[in-house]
């Protein structure tokens, strides 16, 4: 996975960009910029795993702050969730709940300076969709049993026409339950972020020519104009990441509730 945050690109540059920038001869500086993309998806990793194992360390009966924020995140995920799979919810609390934050964390991390969105590479987010396939399908086969779940896929044929009609809804719904699903989910999350970070890059960079390469009052006000609205977008960007987030988790929260036993969520 190479990446190019701030190397040929218009996002915002981040730190191995700069090395990058600075030692390209640099046999370690090209590595890194290699698998940047996996490096800092590890990095939003280990930063969760420390959070919550600062926050949970010292369970107390009476919480301080940081174990109340901590309860607050996990409570709120459980209902969220639970409220819309019903009694399965709580088994899929934990995987859901680490991909919300996990994506989240890694949509945030392209607003820090010098740090870099890993969401903005297909591969990655290939991945985590893959994983959804992957639990979605195992909880169809686990719940529904693999002839029924081929029967779910093939509309349930009961009688001659429909079992005719089955030879052609089957490899549609295939198509359309199981492959399309993980593809629009990794594609939704990329092309969003990937915009998101660009629009910024590019701004970041218009600013800083007039302020740095222009001349006189218009140049000034220009950069000025141009890093106010940076700034503005950086906001807009906190939401849309969160957004982007909240999608990828709630679609995939749908997909598994799809397959699971109809009388679950008949509701």
């Amino acid at each position: 996975m190479s990446g190019g945050g701030g190397h040929g690109s218009l996002e915002p540059p981040n730190f191995i960009s700069l090395l990058h920038g600075r030692f390209p001869d640099n046999h370690v500086v090209h590595w890194l910029v290699q698998y940047e993309n996996i490096l800092f998806a590890v990095l939003a990793g280990v930063f969760l795993s420390v959070v919550f194992a600062a926050g949970t360390r010292r369970m107390t009966v009476v919480p301080g702050k940081i174990q109340n924020l901590m309860e607050l995140i996990v409570e709120t995920l459980q209902d969220f969730f639970t409220g819309i799979l019903g009694r399965y919810g709580k088994t899929f609390v934990p995987f859901l709940g680490t991909l919300f934050l996990y994506v989240f964390c890694m949509n945030m991390m392209g607003l820090v300076p010098f740090l870099k969105s890993s969401t903005t590479d297909l591969n990655l987010t290939l991945a985590l969709a893959f994983c959804v396939f992957v639990t979605v399908q195992y909880t169809a086969v686990t719940k529904l049993g693999a002839k029924n779940y081929i029967d779910h896929l093939a509309c349930q044929p009961r009688s001659p026409g429909m079992y005719l009609l089955a030879v052609f809804m089957l490899p549609l719904f295939l198509l359309l339950d199981v492959i399309m699903p993980p593809i629009t989910l990794s594609l939704r999350l990329f092309g969003n972020i990937t915009g998101e970070d660009t629009l910024l890059g590019a701004f970041l960079d218009m600013s800083a020519r007039n302020l740095f390469e222009g001349s006189g009052i218009g140049s000034i006000i220009g950069g000025g104009m141009s890093f106010l609205t940076t700034v503005i977008l950086r906001f807009l960007s906190v939401l849309l990441g969160t957004i982007q987030a909240l999608v990828f988790a709630l679609l995939s929260t749908i997909y598994i509730l799809m397959v699971l036993p109809h009388e679950e969520h008949a509701h």
